[in-house]
């Protein structure tokens, strides 16, 4: 067994070395991813600046080109107004010389027919033939004048025509010249642009080159800067792994001798807490013998203050009640020295549970001291906070293995001797025992709402839990280390912190409960002084009163009054003697006993009319339903034979607790006095 438990723990350290080896290529792959990532982005941002520029030289040639097109649509635009505005000028000039020729020529034809027109009337009153020949030579010759005049005027406008249109010709000429010129100089402008842009984009592709060259290089160097730093981090990781491996080995050994030592100990925690559950069963039969006597003494304070009996038995019943008045005292006053002594403890155990509490948030604020993050520490620091926050909540057990000098805790292994160790190992064990009587006690007082056996088996069933993670994570180390890749640790770290906080959680819910049982020995305390209250009126009231006197009335043939009313019922397997010789054999038992229903509910039948009579009158009561019945008691009754038994039935109500109540207790021992009673004087008194 220790070869495999050895084997085991070699696998597991190997299986923490290799998930430390896992998760820091996970770091690494990581790193490489971002740095990939970062070139990625590098590239995409040079690519971007590439297109910017491209688009921009795009852009500027299209910018030139558009204005070299304007500048040309503007100077044709240009040339073509100068055209239309001279022409537009010739036309006009050339419209005003032809209407002021016609102008003339119209004047010189309006002359020339007015002449006529006087030659033409002067040849109606002259010589007809005269007047023609000098006619026709006149106009002859002012025709011929005319042409010539006429030619030469034709002849000087054609001159002029074609010296203006040589102008205009000459003109075109310049026009055209200066727009070639200009169109030379919009190419030449143009070639410029186109050889700038050319040069521009050289230019830039040499620098992007350049800054690629840079970028690579600024790449490779923080690469091989990033690579030697992760050497130097997985180097410090496998130094780290070896001593955290070298330190859980000598931490397993401790805790191997821890166990060998707890051992005895342990064993001795469970014989002590037999025996206190013995003692606290022992103290709730006492507990319920002390309720029922105080019952019974209320009972009969209540008849003796109304009950006037002749005073010859006043004596012997004063001394019996002031016997247990003094009883009752002492009970009373052991009970308030028991509550004393555990307020006492428990504050004590408050003191000690904070002072725990304390240094353990002191090793965990040393425990979080920042230190370089490793993986491997997180499993093992889970667990011990898991076992830390059950021994809080459950037992005492794994608060001593925490400050024992086998406990990996330097600090406290320094500060603490053993000597001490067992000293304060014994006063929490004594301590120990007075909490589990406190709990039994409160237990019984509050209705069974805490159970020893109940927590035992919680804390074991916790205990079962924490090694069973235990074991599920050496299971996972162990996959982790046959397959040599990932499965899913990260869930089970999960599940472990998650648990762990569940934990702590029912710790806290033990410590709400600690609280309310505190609450509850609080009232049990007031309760207690009501009751020293009622006794000191019980004795004022029995100084008053007068004592209580027994009716004792005879049965024939011997037999007890409940045989003969059992006989009478027709119920044949109960026999009365066999049952006061088992009651006298259980003794202080038969008050467990009589509160059985096997015992109770044949005693239970309602009162039958012959037996029903009160003492000092002879005639039969008329029927009617026993005073029991009633939600209140109108005063003692003294009852013959077994009509007593129906006195032993209780005010109708629920009952206040799962535990035994008062009325079953007062009923079981009112049984066990009738059946005490019954043989050969057939009376019993009751009280309600």
């Amino acid at each position: 067994m220790s070869k495999k438990g050895a084997g085991s723990r070699a696998k597991g350290d190997k299986g923490e070395a290799l998930t430390a080896l896992q998760a820091a290529n996970e770091e690494l792959r990581a790193k490489l991813t971002d740095i990939q990532i970062e070139l990625q982005q590098e590239k995409s941002k040079v690519s971007k600046v590439e297109r910017e520029k491209n688009q921009e030289l795009r852009q500027a040639r299209e910018h030139e080109q558009h204005k070299s097109a304007v500048l040309l649509t503007e100077l044709k635009a240009k040339l073509h107004e100068d055209k239309m505005k001279e022409l537009q000028a010739v036309r006009e000039t050339l419209l005003r010389q032809h209407e002021a020729e016609l102008l003339r020529v119209i004047k010189i034809k309006d002359n020339e027919n007015q002449r006529l027109q006087a030659l033409l009337h002067a040849l109606r009153d002259g010589a007809p033939d005269k007047v023609k020949t000098v006619l026709l030579c006149e106009a002859k010759e002012e025709a011929k004048k005319g042409f010539e005049v006429e030619k030469v005027r034709m002849q000087q406008e054609i001159s002029e025509l074609k010296g203006a249109k040589k102008q205009v010709e000459e003109a075109l000429t310049l026009v055209i010249q200066a727009d070639k010129i200009k169109a030379a100089e919009i190419r030449s402008v143009y070639h410029l642009h186109q050889e700038e842009i050319s040069r521009i984009k050289k230019e830039c592709e040499r620098e992007i080159r350049r800054l690629e060259q840079q970028l690579d290089e600024k790449d490779a160097r923080r690469f091989q800067l990033k690579i030697a730093e992760l050497s130097a981090i997985i180097r410090k990781l496998e130094d780290r792994n070896a001593l955290l491996s070298e330190e859980r080995n000598e931490l397993l050994k401790r805790l191997r001798e821890a166990e060998s030592q707890y051992k005895p100990l342990l064993d001795k925690n469970k014989r002590l807490t037999r025996k206190n559950e013995d003692l606290s069963h022992a103290l709730r039969r006492m507990e319920n013998k002390l309720k029922f006597i105080t019952q019974e003494n209320l009972e009969m304070r209540q008849r003796a203050g109304i009950i006037r009996r002749p005073s010859s038995l006043n004596d012997l019943d004063q001394s019996q009640d002031e016997r247990e008045v003094d009883f009752l005292k002492v009970q009373i006053a052991e009970q308030q020295s028991l509550i004393d002594e555990l307020s006492k403890s428990l504050r004590w155990a408050l003191q000690e549970r904070d002072k725990l509490l304390r240094l353990r948030k002191q090793r965990k604020k040393m425990a979080k001291l920042p230190k370089p993050v490793v993986v491997e520490t997180f499993f093992g620091y889970d667990e011990e906070a898991s076992l830390e926050s059950d021994g809080s909540s459950i037992s005492y057990q794994t608060d001593r293995t925490d400050q024992t000098p086998c406990t990996p805790d330097d600090d406290l292994e320094e500060g603490v001797a053993k000597e001490e160790t067992e000293l304060r190992f014994r006063q929490l064990t004594m301590e120990y025992q007075a909490l589990q009587r406190a709990y039994a006690l409160l237990q019984e007082q509050v209705g069974g709402t805490l159970d020893a056996e109940r927590e035992v088996k919680t804390r074991e069933q916790l205990q079962a839990d924490v090694q069973r993670a235990q074991a599920q994570v050496e299971d996972l180390e162990k996959a982790l280390a046959e397959q040599g890749q990932d499965m899913k640790w990260i869930e089970e770290k999960q599940a472990l912190y998650r648990r762990n906080q569940e934990l702590v959680e029912k710790i806290k819910h033990m410590e709400a409960e600690e609280a309310r049982l505190k609450h509850e020995v609080q009232d049990a305390k007031d309760q207690n002084e009501l009751l020293e209250f009622r006794v000191l009126e019980l004795e004022e009231r029995e100084r008053k009163s007068p004592a209580i006197t027994f009716h004792h009335t005879p049965f024939v043939d011997g037999k007890s009054p409940l045989q003969v009313y059992c006989e009478a019922e027709g119920v044949t397997d109960i026999v009365v003697p066999e049952l006061m010789k088992k009651l006298d054999i259980l003794g202080d038992n038969a008050v467990s006993v009589c509160c059985s229903p096997d015992l109770c509910m044949p005693l239970m039948p309602p009162l039958p009319q012959p037996w029903a009579r009160r003492p000092g009158s002879p005639s039969a009561v008329p029927p009617q339903d026993p005073p029991v019945a009633q939600s209140a008691w109108s005063g003692p009754h003294v009852w013959e034979g077994p009509a007593a038994v129906s006195l032993l039935e209780c005010p109708p109500g629920p009952p206040a607790s799962d535990s035994l109540d008062t009325c079953s207790l007062s009923k079981s021992l009112s049984i066990c006095q009738l059946l005490r009673t019954s043989e050969g004087r057939g009376l019993l008194f009751m009280a309600p």
